[in-house]
């Protein structure tokens, strides 16, 4: 077993070796469940045993620039990386957990390696045709899920940052599409746009005001 930091990082992690086979295990986690605008975004990770990632954590935990620079070494040594989004519309249409679900299936089969096992964040897996377990605070006690985790929010951080530029009053480049005050404040100010999620309740409760008592 080796160490990274915090982390465990047994063999299950990121692979095992039976005679000349090695066992691929692929970590996936997503981002974005929570914000009021936006898609979510999941990623799946084969790490390499033979190029450890060193610092790896759940990804709330590491401020943006440790993100970052995680993510570029993630991508350049993992044996296989894919990131794969469920947008507004299907989040809507889905509900929210069915559409990271779907985020996470499209990454997984987006990869270019075929895992023999995936392991995801949460109480919940995604349909891939592979054997799976969710694995609660995984991705902070797994380093394939703590590095999916990375990738799926610096994905996620980057397409917020477009939205803002096309959208520059409602400040996704700061929240993220999260509901902070300031957000809640924009929406009420300009209004519900494309990119927001009509069936998350602050975004409904100003699509459909509900009446004050005693107006006709």
């Amino acid at each position: 077993m080796v160490g990274y930091s915090h982390l465990t990082y047994p063999a299950i992690d990121v692979g095992k070796i039976i005679g000349y086979e090695m066992i691929l295990i692929c970590g996936v986690d997503e981002a974005g469940r929570g914000p009021l605008a936006g898609p979510v975004s999941a990623a799946a990770v084969i790490l390499d045993p033979a190029r450890p990632v060193a610092g790896l954590a759940d990804s709330k935990r590491l401020s943006e620039c440790q993100r970052e620079r995680l993510a570029e070494i993630i991508r350049e040594r993992a044996l296989a990386w894919a990131v794969a989004h469920a947008e507004v519309e299907e989040i809507d249409r889905l509900n929210i957990l069915q559409a990271s679900l779907l985020a996470m299936r499209r990454a997984v089969l987006a990869l270019s390696i075929q895992p023999h096992q995936v392991l995801v964040d949460g109480l919940h897996c995604p349909q891939t045709g592979i054997p799976s377990r969710a694995i609660v605070k995984g991705d902070s006690k797994v380093a394939a899920i703590s590095a999916a985790s990375i990738l799926a929010k610096t994905a996620r951080d980057a397409l917020m940052q477009e939205l803002h530029e096309r959208y520059p009053h409602y400040g996704f480049d700061s929240h993220k599409g999260y509901p902070t005050a300031a957000h809640l404040l924009a929406l009420r100010e300009f209004g519900v746009s494309h990119v927001h999620r009509k069936s998350f309740r602050p975004v409904r409760e100003i699509l459909f005001p509900i009446s004050q008592a005693g107006e006709g």
